[in-house]
């Protein structure tokens, strides 16, 4: 077998740009790709329109990341958002910016970026292997001290590289390849791997929200609590489904949501965030005004969406037929309560097949910031989502992954 500089393994987002900056340095390289194409991932986010990055500053994409933020530093000051667009508009795929300045190609379609960057592997001439699963690594050392990487790729066939980029993903979305490869050739080299959880994943809650599942509410704010500390607050998007609330909002705070068992954590939605408790009382002495005649259950439509009227009144514990002229202002101010404090009890996060990045990884204190490289072993690099490096949706996974393998190919291609 043909023998190159880098061997990259896996060929998902970190992976090609950890090739395509190998390459630029100008080491040979060969990408392993267990699936029989390159980005499977790549082509389902945004929900297939590939939310490839967030046009922010580095400091606004280092706070949109809940742990390990420094690690993340060099990385994201060296391939920087700005520098992720200027990438992709000179491989010809252009831009746009949408709400929360989530940047899409123009298409809308997944597979532009994808083809983006399997024609810049070729024009680059990086060897791409697809179907090709790679079993194990060892590391040792030529008589002469140079340190060497064995790549096994099962049969007995192996290859000896000067380099290897382990790029293997985390284990969300098993079906697009991320089956915990690197994880597991980690801890075969004695490196330590965080514990492994769901983040960016819908919850499940202790109400029964089926009667409401497929609401959307928009311009609401969602807070995480856990002890009565605030984990979490942050205006947006939600909806209700059969087993609990998912949406932006809630995919958010789920990555905030990983220090502590789930139902240890207490949520509440403000309903109407743009007003004070003031200005909402006024608005519904207007609305009791206006609507005094009817029952109360027929006195909210300007208020709040149909779905969610009952829901609302069940919590204020006010008859629904009493007529609203009647309502006390006690029972005014219940209401006003739950609008601003609409509480959801959750109970665990949905599968980890579910959720769009993986909490946990090889632990960042095991990898040197500056380079990728794992410290214990000199020429094994790591990058994307393997590591235990996480972020807010919005196009910030996505980043950290092209930042962190750009960083881990430039350097392996340099040994």
């Amino acid at each position: 077998m043909e023998n190159y500089d880098v061997a990259v393994i896996g060929g998902g987002a970190g992976g090609i740009m950890a090739a395509l900056a190998a390459r630029e340095v100008g080491a040979s390289v060969v990408i392993y790709e267990r699936n029989n194409a390159l980005g499977k991932k790549l082509r389902i986010t945004g929900k297939g329109r590939c939310n490839v990055t967030n046009n922010c500053t580095v400091e606004e994409l280092l706070a949109a990341v809940p742990r390990n933020q420094k690690f993340l530093y060099g990385a994201s000051a060296g391939f920087t958002p700005a520098d992720t667009m200027a990438f992709f508009e000179e491989l010809g795929v252009p831009l746009k910016t949408e709400r929360g300045r989530r940047v899409f190609p123009q298409s809308d379609k997944a597979a532009d970026i994808v083809s983006a960057l399997s024609s810049a592997l070729r024009s680059a001439g990086v060897k791409v292997c697809l179907n090709t699963r790679v079993s194990a690594l060892r590391h040792f050392y030529t008589d002469e001290g140079e340190p060497l990487i064995e790549v096994s790729l099962g049969e007995q066939a192996t290859s000896t590289h000067r380099a290897v980029v382990i790029a293997t993903g985390g284990v969300s979305y098993p079906l697009t390849g991320s089956t915990g490869d690197g994880h597991r050739f980690a801890k075969e080299l004695g490196i330590k791997v965080t514990p492994l959880k769901p983040s960016l994943v819908p919850v499940e809650t202790e109400e029964n929200f089926s009667p409401l599942s497929g609401l959307t509410l928009k311009n609401v704010t969602l807070t995480v609590r856990h002890n009565n500390r605030t984990v979490f607050t942050e205006m947006g998007e939600m909806l209700f489904t059969h087993f609990g609330i998912s949406g932006p909002l809630v995919l958010s705070a789920s990555a905030n949501m990983q220090e502590h068992p789930t139902e240890e954590y207490g949520m509440s939605i403000d309903l109407k965030p743009a007003l004070s408790n003031d200005e909402l009382d006024r608005r519904l002495v207007s609305d009791f005004a206006k609507y005094s005649a009817r029952d109360f259950v027929n006195s909210l439509g300007d208020l709040l969406p149909i779905k969610l009227i009952e829901p609302v009144i069940l919590r204020t514990g006010i008859p629904p037929h009493k007529k609203t002229g009647t309502l006390s202002k006690e029972e005014r101010r219940s209401l006003l309560g739950v609008l601003k404090s609409f509480d959801i009890h959750p109970l665990r996060f949905r599968p980890m097949a579910e959720a769009i990045v993986t909490c946990g990884g090889i632990d960042v204190k095991e990898i040197s910031p500056k380079t990728m490289e794992l410290k214990q072993y000199p020429g094994i690099f790591a990058a994307g989502e393997l590591i235990d490096v996480d972020a807010y949706t919005g196009g910030y996974n996505l980043q950290i992954a092209f930042a962190t393998g750009r960083l881990a190919g430039k350097n392996a291609g340099m040994r």
